[in-house]
C-alpha cells in the first residue's frame, strides 16, 4: 500500500533505493511506528534519506502522499467511531498531559466522547461559530476546527492551530537545505563541514578514554590517561568584495562570515572593493587610512591558507585588465595581476559568487574572473558550497 509513496519520493528527487524502502517497510513490520502518525513519518524519514538536502523534498513527497491525514470530515467522524479504542489510547498517551488525559475521564472516556459525537452531528443542522456544545468552529466544543479543547476531534479544518497533532511534514523546516537554494543561517555551517579537517594540538584537555583503558588494564590500578582537544586544523584565508553592487548581498555575505569565524579556528579576512588591487583592509570605516598592503597579506600567510574570495565579480572590464582601470583609485598594476599572485601564492583557491549561476553569462566580467581562477567559482547556493569545499579539499 506505500507503493505510491515510494514513487513520489522518486518523482520528488529523492534517491531512494529498493533496500531503503523495504527497510521502512522492516520497521513497519516490527512495529516502530504502530498508532503514531508522527512516528510514521519520522521512521520513513530516517529509512528513505540518506542526505540532509533531500529533506525538504521528502517532506513535499509524504504531504502528497498523505494529504489530508490528519483531517475527518463530518461524514467521516461516524465511521471513526469504530476505531478501536486500543488506538486511541496509544494517541493520548503519546500526546496528550495527565491533566488532558483526566479532563477525558471527567467526561466519560473514550467511549462517551465518540458516542457524543455521533449524537451531537445527528442533532447538528447547518455551521456552528463559537461556542462549546456543537460541532462548529472557533469555540471550545471537543469538536470542530480553528478552536479548542484537550479532547477534540479536528472536523473539516486543514492544518492544525494549537500543535495537538503537528503535521511536521507540513512545516517543512528544512526547506533551506535544499542544494538548489541561497544560503541560509541554518546550512552554512553544514557545507562548510566538509572543509574541516581534524588534528590535535594545546594542552591535555579531554580524557582519553581508550588510553586510560589500555593504561589500567596494564598496570592493575587506574591510570587516566589525558589528551589535546582535537580542533580544527584548516586555515582559511577571506577576501571580501563589500559595496557598490555587493550591497543587496550583505546579510548572506555576513551569515557565511559568521559561520566561517565559528567553524574555522584559523581565519583570516580582508576587504576589497571589485577587484583585487595593491592594498585590502579589515575595517570598511579605515579603508583609506589603514590599508594592508597585498604584497604584505601575500608574504605573510602561507601556501597551506585555503583562499576564498567572496564576490559577485560584476564591474567593468577594465577594472581587471587594465592599469588605471579601478574606479576609486589609480592602481599601477592590473586587477588580473593581483589576482593571478593570489592564486600563485595559495593553490587552494576559490571564488564564492552570490549572482544566481544562470545569470554569470551575461555579465563579462564574471567570465573574466572566472577563467582567471580557471573555473573554480562557484555560487552561494548549499550545492556550490559544497562544489567549493570538494575543490578546496
Amino acid at each position: 500500500m506505500f507503493v505510491p509513496f515510494f514513487e513520489n519520493l522518486r518523482k520528488a528527487g529523492v534517491p531512494v533505493s529498493l533496500r531503503e524502502y523495504l527497510a521502512f517497510l522492516e520497521g513497519l513490520t516490527a512495529g516502530l511506528a504502530t498508532y503514531d502518525i508522527e512516528a510514521f513519518y519520522f521512521l520513513g524519514r530516517a529509512a528513505m534519506v540518506k542526505d540532509e538536502r533531500h529533506l525538504d523534498r521528502y517532506d513535499q513527497a509524504f504531504s502528497q502522499s498523505f494529504k489530508g491525514l490528519e483531517t475527518i470530515t463530518a461524514e467521516q467522524v461516524l465511521d471513526a467511531v469504530d476505531l478501536p479504542e486500543d488506538w486511541l489510547k496509544k494517541m493520548a498517551e503519546k500526546h496528550l498531559s495527565q491533566e488532558e488525559m483526566d479532563q477525558i475521564e471527567a467526561l466519560g472516556g473514550f467511549d462517551k466522547l465518540m458516542e457524543t459525537l455521533k449524537e451531537r452531528l445527528k442533532d447538528q443542522q447547518g455551521r456552528h461559530q463559537g461556542g462549546n456544545k456543537w460541532i462548529g468552529t472557533a469555540g471550545t466544543s471537543p469538536f470542530g476546527a480553528y478552536g479548542y479543547n484537550p479532547e477534540g476531534v479536528r472536523i473539516g479544518q486543514k492544518e492544525s492551530r494549537h500543535q495537538r497533532a503537528v503535521k511536521v511534514w507540513d512545516k517543512r523546516e528544512f526547506r533551506n537545505l535544499d542544494d538548489s537554494v541561497e544560503l541560509g543561517t541554518r546550512n552554512i555551517k553544514v557545507a562548510l563541514k566538509r572543509l574541516r579537517r581534524w588534528a590535535r594540538d594545546g594542552a591535555d584537555e579531554e580524557l582519553d578514554l581508550d588510553g586510560t583503558i589500555r593504561a589500567t588494564a596494564e598496570h592493575g590500578y587506574l591510570d587516566v590517561k589525558t589528551r589535546p582537544e582535537r580542533r580544527n586544523a584548516v586555515k582559511v584565508l577571506l577576501f571580501f568584495d563589500i559595496g557598490g553592487s555587493m550591497d543587496p548581498y550583505i546579510k548572506i555575505v555576513e551569515e557565511l562570515f559568521s559561520a566561517a569565524r565559528s567553524e574555522f579556528k584559523h581565519l583570516e579576512h580582508y576587504y576589497f572593493h571589485n577587484c583585487l588591487y595593491e592594498g585590502v583592509w579589515r575595517d570598511n570605516r579605515r579603508r583609506w587610512d589603514q590599508q594592508t598592503p597585498t604584497w604584505e597579506v601575500l608574504n605573510t600567510y602561507g601556501a597551506d591558507y585555503k583562499c576564498i574570495f567572496v564576490g559577485d565579480a560584476s564591474m567593468s572590464p577594465y577594472e581587471i585588465a587594465y592599469p588605471g582601470g579601478a574606479n576609486e583609485h589609480w592602481n599601477a598594476e592590473s586587477g588580473q595581476v593581483w589576482l593571478e599572485r593570489a592564486r600563485a601564492q595559495w593553490a587552494d583557491h576559490l571564488w564564492i559568487n552570490p549572482v544566481p549561476e544562470r545569470h554569470w553569462q551575461y555579465t563579462q566580467s564574471i567570465h573574466m574572473i572566472r577563467d582567471i581562477f580557471d573555473n573554480r567559482m562557484v555560487p552561494m547556493t548549499l550545492d556550490g558550497i559544497d562544489r567549493g569545499m570538494r575543490l578546496l579539499g
